[in-house]
C-alpha cells in the first residue's frame, strides 16, 4: 500500500507560523488578557484611595452592587440604551440601505453621504448633537419652539429625554457602519431569486419577507452582535460629551457608572466587579444571540 506523505508547508520553517502570528497574540495578551484576568482578581479585593492598603473582601463588592439601587438602575439604563441602537438603530440602516439599493440619479453620492458618520469618533459624534440640542443655542429646540408654540426643548433637565438623546446620537453614529454592510448584503442577494418572487405574484412587501430579509439573515447576525458590543463597550466618549451620566443618573449606563467608581470615586474593587459582571452578561448574551440567529441564518446563495 502507498503511503502519503503530507507536503510541508513551510520546508524548513516550522516555526515560521508561530513566529508570524506572535505579534498579535503578544498584543492580545498584553493589553486584554492581563488587564482581565487583573479586574478579576482585584473584584475581590477593598482598597484604600491611593492603594496603600489591599483587603481581600471575597465576594463582598459583587453582594454591594447587587444590593445597590444605582447599579440596578444603571443597569436598566443600559438595557434600554443598547435595545434602542440594536432595534431602532438597525431597522433604520436596513430602510436605508433597501433604498439605496434602488437605481436612482445621484446612488453614489448619497451612499457616501450617509456612511461618513461612522468616520467620527463618538466624542465628536457627541459634540456634534450636544450642540444640535443645546437648550439656549441649539438647532432642534429652536425648530421645536418655532413650531409647537413656544415649547422649551430642554433635555439636559428630563431624565428620559436625555436617555431618548444620547440613544439617538449612538445610533447615528453606528448608522453608517450599519448601512454599509446591508447594502452589501442586498448587492449578494441572486436577482433571479427576486424575479421569480415577482413572477408568481408577490409584492414588494411580501418580496422582502420571504426573499430579502431571510437571506440577509448572516449580515443581520454579524450586525447584531457588533451593535451590541458597541452599546455596552464603545459609547463612552458620546456619554462623557453630552451628559456626562446625567441628569439625575438618566444616562449614567455602566460603563461610565464603571469609569466613575474606578477614577472619580478610587474603588477599584467595585468597578473591577461591574467590569467583570458585564463581560460575563455579555460573553452569555453573545453566545445565545449567535447561537439561536446562526441556526436560523441562511448562508447558500
Amino acid at each position: 500500500m502507498a503511503t502519503v506523505v503530507e507536503e510541508e508547508r513551510f520546508p524548513g520553517h516550522p516555526l515560521l507560523p508561530y513566529m508570524l502570528i506572535l505579534p498579535s497574540v503578544a498584543v492580545i495578551a498584553v493589553f486584554l488578557v492581563a488587564p482581565f484576568l487583573q479586574s478579576v482578581q482585584d473584584s475581590f479585593f477593598a482598597s484604600t484611595a491611593f492603594g496603600t492598603k489591599t483587603v481581600y473582601v471575597g465576594l463582598r463588592n459583587y453582594t454591594r452592587l447587587f444590593e445597590s439601587s444605582d447599579f440596578r438602575n444603571s443597569a436598566l439604563a443600559t438595557l434600554m440604551f443598547a435595545g434602542f441602537v440594536m432595534v431602532v438603530g438597525l431597522s433604520f440602516s436596513l430602510a436605508v440601505a433597501h433604498l439605496l439599493n434602488q437605481k436612482i440619479r445621484g446612488q453614489g453620492v448619497y451612499q457616501i453621504a450617509l456612511i461618513w458618520t461612522y468616520a467620527l469618533s463618538p466624542a465628536v459624534a457627541g459634540a456634534i448633537w450636544a450642540l444640535m440640542f443645546a437648550p439656549a443655542t441649539g438647532i432642534v429646540p429652536f425648530v421645536v419652539a418655532k413650531f409647537f408654540g413656544g415649547y422649551l426643548l430642554n433635555w439636559m433637565t428630563n431624565g428620559s429625554l436625555a436617555l431618548l438623546v444620547v440613544s439617538a446620537a449612538a445610533t447615528w453614529k453606528m448608522l453608517g457602519y450599519n448601512i454599509v454592510f446591508f447594502l452589501a448584503g442586498l448587492q449578494n442577494i441572486p436577482q433571479e431569486y427576486l424575479d421569480a418572487a415577482r413572477v408568481d405574484g408577490a409584492g414588494p412587501w411580501r418580496t422582502f419577507w420571504d426573499i430579502t430579509f431571510p437571506m440577509l439573515s448572516p449580515t443581520t447576525t454579524f450586525l447584531l452582535f457588533v451593535n451590541m458590543i458597541y452599546a455596552f463597550f464603545q459609547v463612552f466618549g458620546l456619554i462623557d460629551i453630552m451628559t456626562h451620566g446625567g441628569p439625575g443618573d438618566a444616562t449614567n449606563i455602566l460603563i461610565y457608572k464603571l469609569y466613575r467608581d474606578a477614577f472619580l470615586y478610587l474603588n477599584t474593587g467595585a468597578a473591577s466587579a461591574q467590569s467583570c459582571i458585564v463581560f460575563v452578561v455579555i460573553s452569555v448574551a453573545a453566545v445565545i444571540q449567535l447561537h439561536f440567529a446562526t441556526k436560523k441564518a441562511i448562508y447558500a446563495r
